[in-house]
């Protein structure tokens, strides 16, 4: 059965939620570690963690909420957000985080993103595929590649990476649903991918929409914080897990 993995967005310590990684549509909901330790309460294992403001600033900004959530929970943390250096890379861990996602550098970068996968593994370093129109974005989602979303996930197989987070800005944020068939061509085309969709789902429906196409893990959002996706059947979907 698929998992679902909550995201927090953090903006200034602050729990937000964007849509569309337009950074002046953002809604704010609150403490990001109450926001943790109520999905760790719900049986969540895993926690997506992003740092929007060192995304933008291109370095590590938000790392004392890794700790507070470290400290507060017992939940997974994989986290993302202005992880361009081998320091940025070195806060995060030592902050709490298990696992680091390389999205703009693993364009802009690649041999960095080579020695890191070389040092801690593929099960430590995720990468980032996050697409507006099927080419890559980066930096926060602020600015746009020619690279192509499909042949860019294959080439980081084969430099052994084994998970992907693969977000369509164009729904994230809008919980219209998320993009069932770039995942199906994804899973398609790199069949030995570890996938976890991210971007879009606004119910439970569209987790089951997932699963049913061979998903493995889907990130959840706004859905939670709007209710779309309530704590109880979080809690139900985690005992099923």
């Amino acid at each position: 059965m698929i998992e679902i993995i909550p995201a927090i967005d953090i903006i200034s310590g602050k729990c937000v939620r964007l849509c569309q990684g337009d950074y002046d549509r953002a809604t704010t909901y609150g403490d990001p570690v109450e926001m943790a330790q109520r999905l760790a309460d719900a049986g969540c294992r895993r926690l997506h963690l992003v740092d929007l403001d060192g995304a933008k600033a291109a370095h590590v900004v938000n790392y004392r909420v890794i700790e507070g959530i470290a400290k507060a929970t017992p939940l997974v943390i994989d986290f993302g957000g202005g992880v361009k250096t081998d320091e940025d890379l070195h806060i995060a861990l030592s902050s709490g985080a298990s696992m680091v996602t390389a999205g703009s550098i693993a364009v802009k970068s690649p041999a960095t993103v080579e020695k890191w996968v070389a040092e801690h593994g593929p099960d430590v370093v995720i990468l980032g595929a996050d697409a507006r129109d099927g080419r890559i974005a980066t930096q926060g989602w602020l600015e746009e590649s020619t690279v192509e979303i499909v042949p860019f996930i294959a080439r980081w197989m084969d430099k052994g990476l084994r998970q992907v987070i693969s977000t369509d800005i164009s729904v994230d944020g809008t919980l219209a649903g998320p993009s069932l068939n770039l995942y199906k061509r994804i899973l398609q085309e790199v069949p030995s991918i570890h996938l976890i969709a991210s971007g879009g789902v606004g119910s439970m429906a569209d987790v089951e929409a997932l699963d049913t196409i061979g998903v493995p893990q889907v990130i959840a959002g706004k859905a939670i914080y709007e209710g779309r996706i309530t704590m109880k059947q979080l809690e139900k979907h985690n005992l099923q897990c």
